[in-house]
């Protein structure tokens, strides 16, 4: 792995822990320096760190990354022409959203509860703190598509198989989501994604397909958030029904 690739996960890894410092560090400047109530602050401290360290760290990475292709030697993998790559980015979105209706239809068949942790979190941070939707939809994606598909996903396609790297990557990926109920879920979206950067050779490809699909996920849960607990309620009810039925 190239040295540049180390100081990239480096700086991932550091952003994704860095809030053990940044949320008190935050919650003190806002208190001390603005003047902010303490209860307001606990409540904005941790988005207000999100966004500031994922824009930060995007910021290293992207960096780092134009310094690595600079003095990389030369590929032998041709990308995609703009012209198709833009038909799989395009087609990549209805890819992942059917990746992950299978998955979630598995779930269903294994018994796994509806609906994610993770993203209801992320929209109550969105909620309280709405410049949070910029890495949810955007800067996210983009890092993980940079370390998961890029950096995992190319370093160990060019020693195994597509098949086996982007089943390792995809299983990384979704460990990463720390919501190990959702593995699979997590699984089918970074397959899906591996998939669209091995076809196109093109990382913007996947990129694209990843932060149109959070975006859409992202939208669809604010506007319709009443309707979906709705439909979740529902579903509860029904699940506990033919769960008693057949107990």
């Amino acid at each position: 792995m190239k040295k540049e690739y180390i100081y990239i996960l480096i700086t991932y890894i550091v952003m994704q822990l860095s809030g053990i410092i940044g949320y008190p560090l935050v919650l003190i400047i806002g208190v001390k320096a603005f003047h902010i109530s303490q209860k307001q602050m606990e409540g904005l401290a941790n988005s207000i760190w999100i966004v500031v360290s994922f824009i930060i760290a995007l910021i290293i990475v992207l960096s780092i990354l134009k310094k690595s292709e600079n003095n990389r030697s030369n590929d032998r993998n041709i990308p995609l022409p703009i012209g198709k790559s833009i038909a799989w980015a395009v087609g990549g979105i209805f890819l992942a959203f059917f990746a992950q209706y299978i998955a979630v239809i598995i779930e269903l068949l294994l018994g796994v509860k509806v609906g994610s942790e993770n993203t209801q979190r992320i929209i109550q941070l969105i909620e309280d703190f709405p410049l949070v939707v910029v890495v949810s939809s955007i800067v996210g994606p983009i890092l993980e598509e940079i370390v998961f598909r890029k950096i995992i996903f190319g370093t160990l396609n060019k020693r195994f198989s597509f098949f086996f790297s982007a089943v390792i990557s995809s299983v990384i990926f979704g460990l990463a989501h720390l919501e190990p109920v959702h593995l699979l879920l997590y699984c089918a979206m970074g397959f899906t994604f591996a998939f669209l950067y091995y076809k196109t050779k093109r990382i913007m490809v996947s990129i694209t397909a990843h932060v149109i699909m959070n975006t859409i996920v992202v939208v669809g849960q604010i506007l319709n958030r009443e309707d979906i607990q709705r439909i979740m309620e529902n579903y509860e009810k029904v699940h506990s029904f033919i769960g008693g039925f057949f107990g």
